[in-house]
């Protein structure tokens, strides 16, 4: 049921809320706020906005055309579930002060538009994401980087190498070794009451969780899984999502981080994506005669993602340290193919189910650095582009891809060794994502110029190893 500003204003009064904070999602998924008293809120404030400095935002506006509006969207309200004094969240889309036109770099405005484009296209009406989330819990980070050092210390009293740590009252084992964090029990898994306590306060804000548990690696790697929702009410979900688990993780003494490589020598933190469209609350995936029930649409879908991924994962894989994750031979999904359950395809289907609702597409090779409503938006608008043109994607592969000979791997195409290898490709390829003016050239080439200094920022620097292995030389 739609939400009224007047509606906003009972649910403050009837909760004794005090301050209302409003939040809005920068070009790099950041969530940025400021808050008012509560009496002050009014009807009008959801017609009128809130003024901010948009040249403050890192990859939004110029000194010179600063002043930005940020319009309230009442359906999105809720009590926060992380805050001491009574807070109602809202969560805003930003307009432009002058020509009240939604702003172009607006990452939620772009997922509202790629929504919007969908339904012209005929195709289908909805586009239903579900992200798996991954990320690490750290009791302790300490890290620095200066002219004549660099350094990250990071700790978790479940990790392997606290074996034989002095604790005080004594060490009492139950280690998590290398690899071997799927799924063990309490008293191993120390983490599951955290972890409870985050999909409680989830369910407080309207997020339907499926299921949470300890992930693969050492040192507090966890998930907690969604029940998939459209596009920009699941991007709004993951906005929440991440809140709660660093907030929840702080109140417990503990730091979450969404880094995909934190740790070197175990698994990485991905955010393997579920996708699929529906048309008049109908599957569009499904075909019980072909392969992995998955239907015409649902390959050329695919057809899609995987032409463009390069593309895609400067988007959906941001970060330079996404690419620590994505490596050759570590079983990471870097294979641009699809397959019903090799996890080291960038496609995975999903098999656990033969329902016609629950047939999807699994791209596994996103993690969730990536802003999602930009994720979310170019996914679509990459699959959709493959059914409009009828994109095959290359037959499926079922076989171990590490097993294959250099011969048998030679026509499979691989993810982007690096970041800017990434943003070379979407440099070359974004005409998909301008179509239905949903992505803008101006959105993507204030994102490539930021995320180029990143990666040129990272080149810089010497890195500790360097040291250990050139120092003598």
């Amino acid at each position: 049921m739609a939400m009224t500003p007047k509606d906003v204003l009972n649910l403050i009064k009837e909760n004794g809320i005090q301050i209302v904070d409003t939040r809005f999602t920068d070009l790099f998924g950041g969530w940025q706020h400021y808050s008012l008293p509560a009496s002050r809120l009014d009807e009008d404030m959801f017609a009128d906005g809130l003024g901010f400095d948009g040249s403050s935002i890192k990859g939004f506006q110029v000194i010179n055309e600063s002043d930005m509006l940020m319009i309230p969207d009442p359906n999105s309200a809720f009590i926060d579930p992380a805050l001491k004094v009574p807070t109602l969240s809202i969560i805003c889309d930003i307009i432009d002060p002058l020509t009240r036109q939604p702003y172009s770099r607006d990452p939620r405005t772009v997922a509202k538009k790629a929504e919007a484009y969908l339904k012209t296209t005929g195709i289908a009406d909805t586009a239903f994401f579900g992200p798996e989330a991954e990320f690490f819990l750290f009791s302790d980070v300490r890290f620095s980087q200066a002219a004549n050092h660099g350094y990250y210390f990071v700790d978790s009293p479940e990790a392997a190498w606290n074996t034989g740590s002095e604790v005080e009252g004594g060490n009492k084992g139950y280690r998590i070794r290398h690899k071997e964090g799927y799924f063990p029990v309490p008293p191993t898994d120390t983490l599951q009451d955290i972890r409870s306590e985050m999909i409680l306060k989830m369910a407080q804000v309207g997020i339907d969780v499926e299921l949470h548990h300890h992930e693969v690696a050492t040192a507090g790697q966890c998930e907690i899984d969604m029940r998939f929702d459209s596009l920009v009410s699941m991007a709004d979900k993951l906005q929440k999502y991440k809140y709660i688990v660093r907030t929840v993780a702080r109140e417990h003494g503990y730091s979450a981080t969404f880094m995909p490589k934190p740790i070197f020598g175990d698994n990485g933190s991905g955010m393997h994506c579920h996708q699929s469209l529906w048309k008049n609350g109908e599957p569009l995936f499904f075909d019980e005669a072909r392969y992995a029930l998955l239907s015409e649409t649902a390959e050329f879908y695919i057809g899609g993602i995987l032409k463009h991924a390069p593309a895609l994962l400067a988007i959906c894989a941001p970060t330079t340290n996404s690419y620590r994750r994505l490596v050759p031979g570590f079983e990471a999904p870097i294979n641009l193919v699809y397959s019903m359950r090799n996890r080291s395809a960038a496609i995975r289907i999903p098999t656990y189910s033969s329902s016609p609702k629950s047939r999807r597409i699994e791209f596994r090779a996103p993690d969730a650095m990536a802003n999602p409503y930009l994720a979310f938006a170019a996914m679509m608008m990459a699959g959709l582009d493959g059914i409009q043109n009828r994109i095959a994607p290359p037959k499926p592969l079922d076989v171990d891809i590490y097993e294959l000979s250099p011969e048998e791997k030679g026509d499979i195409r691989g993810t982007p060794g690096s970041l800017s290898e990434a943003l070379d490709a979407l440099e070359d390829d974004h005409s998909f994502l301008l179509k239905g003016d949903v992505f803008t050239e101006d959105l993507l080439a204030s994102f490539i110029e930021t995320k180029r200094k990143e990666a040129v920022s990272i080149a810089l620097r010497p890195h500790p190893y360097e040291f250990a292995m050139y120092y003598d030389a």
